[in-house]
């Protein structure tokens, strides 16, 4: 709905990540893994985890027998990969409500930095969320299980308190799948240029949300007055034909949809 700074280019400067795997190398948090994807079956590190898509364990006993107190990545063609502690992460997400994960055992060691000398996106959150301040995290419940990752990353760089977390229901096409291109063309942007009103676009944000009377179109500091996390249902949304031809037709009655 709006931002207070930015956008930031995680690309454009990696000096504060580069700093963040030397310190948990030198508390013998990391190690470089040279293994293919092909031999582990692993999912793309840098980008965030896909839903659906199964990422494969790495167990701790193909961890190298001493792990290096000193990060080298450049010209490097090995991930170096974060030596996931054995136990259970507990937290409390403000909409799933009570978390128990066991990384160790779901996912095992996982990739913080890439052969392509990029970080993951594991670290890079953790870091970025760091070094903005960011003191709640809110975002699709797909990455539900990442926070538990997260929260282990920050205990050896040493980022206390951990951010609160709210973990949304997702906005899914007709097939039940999480939309995306596959769905066509729903971006904002495309209904901005179709001549869609914004306020028309935050009122069935609004009414998505648990927005009581959001009427047919809505001002975004409207909505942000009205919002009510407490109101919010915890079902996921399905993005209709009928949502669609609302939006581009502003006779159509509120109740429509």
């Amino acid at each position: 709905m709006d931002w207070d700074e930015g956008p930031f280019v995680q690309s454009a400067d990696l000096a504060a990540y580069r700093d963040a795997m030397q310190r948990l190398a030198e508390r013998g948090c990391v190690y470089p893994s040279a293994e293919s994807r092909g031999e582990i079956g692993d999912a793309v590190a840098v980008s965030a985890p896909q839903e659906g898509a199964r990422e494969s364990i790495f167990p701790a006993a193909r961890r190298p027998a001493t792990r290096p107190t000193r990060f080298v990545s450049e010209g490097a063609e090995a991930n170096w990969r974060f030596a996931t502690p054995a136990g259970v992460v507990e937290f409390r997400d403000g909409i799933a409500g009570a978390q128990r994960h066991v990384p160790e055992e779901t996912i095992g060691d996982f990739v913080v930095w890439t052969k392509r000398d990029q970080p993951s996106y594991q670290l890079a959150v953790v870091v970025d969320d760091a070094r903005q301040g960011v003191t709640q995290i809110v975002r699709g419940n797909d990455l539900l299980d990442s926070a538990a990752r997260q929260l282990l990353l920050m205990q050896p760089l040493g980022i206390s308190p951990a951010p609160a977390y709210y973990h949304l229901p997702l906005v899914r096409g007709q097939d039940g799948k999480r939309l995306a291109k596959r769905h066509g063309d729903t971006r904002v942007e495309t209904y901005l240029q179709a001549g869609v009103s914004a306020r028309r676009i935050v009122a069935l944000l609004a009414r998505w949300s648990g927005v009581r009377e959001a009427g047919e179109e809505l001002a975004a500091e409207e909505f942000v007055r009205r919002f009510d996390l407490a109101a919010l249902p915890l079902d996921d949304v399905v993005f209709t034909m009928r949502d669609d031809q609302w939006l581009r037709n502003p006779r159509s009655s509120a109740e429509q949809i």
